[in-house]
């Protein structure tokens, strides 16, 4: 099989082991940074923009779910030795349904169609010829970006990986310039917040970083950080845990500090200009606003190329899973399968895609918190053999009925009764619930062990 033009790159042979030490601790921050960092400009602007006056409050509850559970997620994997191990503490059904849905969603269902989007809306879409019709400009761009993303992934090498490690640096650098230039050449005017976070701008920052998918990504992710680590001579599970907690911290802090800069931006601009249509539209009209039609050329292409490598390790990671799963599929049947999916997702542009990932992120989502925080505490659980189990479908059972109300499904007498559950109607009425059949699971596990107990001595 074709190896992955993956995130984690390669390093000479030729290094003593605390010179290979230290590359892997650099190899896996550098890793992290670019694989949590593929579209992290567009929220956080959007976010101020909208939140207004709201943005601090707004801001911390993004940063749970776009930095700090993403290197816990990172962290906790690691310790299982990947993903499929630690959905095997719910039971293995759950282990491979929820890994298919987190390689779909961070693929061709949601993440690579996104990520191919993003740079139409802001280096194409805004120069379109007045009366064109952008349906057809964006297939045609999009087909260009699939080709090359397709070449790139049947003919896997050091260039992928070259250019993703110059431009995520690159990009960090354009958007602190931006910054500090915003501070002393910026219009400024606060506006008042948006509907959603006036009430409750915590919770609402909360559930925005769902849509920077991070924290499902870093469950696909914690595994390739520990098999890195391992070939680079770290075996003991304490030194692979220490290397990847510090290498997370590190990049978690650099993604808070630009997330607080863009989200800054996005709040002093909001009385200058109306609500954009989304994030992308939002970070060019602030780009513009410094530094011209030059500026906002230069960002467009930096994430131009940011976005295509960002969807080739993402083609080649998935196409590698599936053809494991699948053995009578090839990984180069799977790259095409996907590519062309994506492909047809991304021509429904950059908003509907927006659009559609809300229900399915807030169904998936306190799902996967629920894992993480089982996982980072599971000394605790481990004679209890009903925690992982009830505590993640009581979780999922809520979500799901969440996300289909919110899509507009009608859910009868069950939607009247998930109502009246806290904080429900904000999207947290799954909180409660996982806390309820965790103190349950505990319950119904002393009743198994004695009765299991009892079966024992009838058997004897």
């Amino acid at each position: 099989m074709e190896k992955s033009a993956a995130y984690i790159p390669s390093l000479p042979e030729n290094k003593r082991p605390c010179q290979k030490i230290r590359s892997a601790g650099s190899c896996i921050f550098y890793s992290m940074l670019r694989y949590f960092s593929g579209l992290f400009a567009i929220f956080p602007p959007f976010l101020g923009q909208n939140a207004g006056e709201k943005t601090l409050p707004a801001m911390i509850g993004f940063l749970v779910t776009a930095v700090v559970l993403p290197v816990l997620g990172v962290v906790v994997v690691a310790r299982f030795d990947g993903l499929e191990k630690l959905g095997r503490q719910v039971g293995p059904r759950f282990a491979l349904v929820f890994a298919v849905l987190i390689y779909l969603s961070i693929g061709p269902g949601l993440g690579i169609p996104r990520a191919a989007s993003v740079p139409f809306e802001m280096a194409v879409a805004p120069y379109l010829p007045e009366g064109s019709n952008p349906v057809l400009w964006m297939a045609a761009y999009s087909l260009g970006f699939f080709l090359i993303a397709l070449w790139l992934c049947l003919n896997p090498g050091k260039l992928v990986d070259r250019i993703g490690r110059g431009l995520t640096p690159a990009l960090l650098a354009l958007l602190t310039l931006l910054f500090v230039s915003f501070l002393f050449r910026g219009e400024t005017d606060v506006a008042a917040a948006q509907e959603g976070y006036r009430e409750a701008a915590l919770l609402k920052g909360f559930t925005e970083g769902y849509n920077t998918m991070d924290t499902i990504a870093a469950l696909n992710f914690g595994l390739v950080i520990s098999t890195t680590l391992g070939t680079f001579g770290l075996t003991e599970k304490k030194d692979k845990m220490r290397y990847t907690v510090l290498a997370g911290v590190l990049a978690g802090s650099i993604l808070a500090v630009v997330y607080a800069m863009l989200s800054y931006m996005g709040m002093c601009s909001s009385g200058v200009y109306p609500v954009q249509e989304n994030g992308a539209w939002t970070l060019r009209c602030i780009v513009y606003q410094v530094f011209g039609g030059t500026g906002a050329v230069l960002l467009a292409a930096i994430f131009t190329l940011a976005c295509l490598t960002t969807c080739v390790g993402l083609i080649n990671s998935i196409s590698q899973y599936f053809s494991t799963l699948f053995r009578k599929i090839s990984y180069r049947a799977w790259v095409y399968i996907i590519t062309f999916f994506s492909f047809l997702v991304c021509n429904l542009g950059l908003s509907m895609i927006l659009s559609i990932s809300i229900p399915i992120l807030n169904a998936i989502y306190p799902v996967s918190i629920v894992l993480i925080l089982l996982g980072l505490s599971h000394d605790l659980w481990k004679g209890n053999r009903f925690a992982y189990p009830m505590t993640v479908t009581g979780t999922a059972a809520v979500s799901i009925a969440f996300a289909l109300g919110d899509a507009g499904l009608p859910l009868g007498a069950l939607g009247q009764l998930l109502h009246r559950l806290p904080l429900y109607r904000l999207g947290f009425g799954w909180v409660c619930v996982a806390a309820g059949m965790l103190l349950l699971s505990f319950g119904v596990n002393a009743l198994w062990g004695r009765a299991h107990a009892a079966e024992k001595c009838v058997t004897q």
